[in-house]
């Protein structure tokens, strides 16, 4: 079956940097576009970050933007996401997830999700 274990997460300190790992099985990785969505206590689901199946179109939350960065390696069947300059405001579950078909953006569009992994950013 497929599953999603994401890793890296932790406590971190305004403006450093984290960097999450999502390990994938169960499905052939090439075939999926990928995403990380992020839920900060007491808000709903947030899109982060997502790549395309071929690693070649790429797209971020404008709140992101300039700081994180999504990618993926296909031979390991991972796809990560690099935070750097991280504000209080990052602190939250992140999740990866796996979309429905080579590219999506919107949640709806995704249907396999990890566990989830915490950053917390201290200011």
């Amino acid at each position: 079956q497929v599953q999603l274990v994401e890793s890296g997460g932790g406590l971190v300190q305004a403006g450093g940097s984290l960097r999450l790992s999502c390990a994938a099985s169960g499905f052939s990785f090439g075939n999926y576009g990928m995403g990380w969505f992020r839920q900060a206590p007491g808000k709903e689901r947030e899109y982060v970050a997502a790549i395309s199946r071929t690693g070649t179109i790429i797209n971020y939350a404008d709140s992101v933007k300039g700081r994180f960065t999504i990618s993926r390696d296909d031979a390991k069947n991972t796809v990560t996401l690099q935070m750097n300059s991280l504000k209080p405001e990052d602190t939250a579950v992140y999740y990866c997830a796996r979309a429905r078909a080579g590219y999506a953006v919107v949640q709806a569009l995704y249907d396999n999700w990890g566990q989830g992994t915490q950053v917390t950013v201290s200011s």
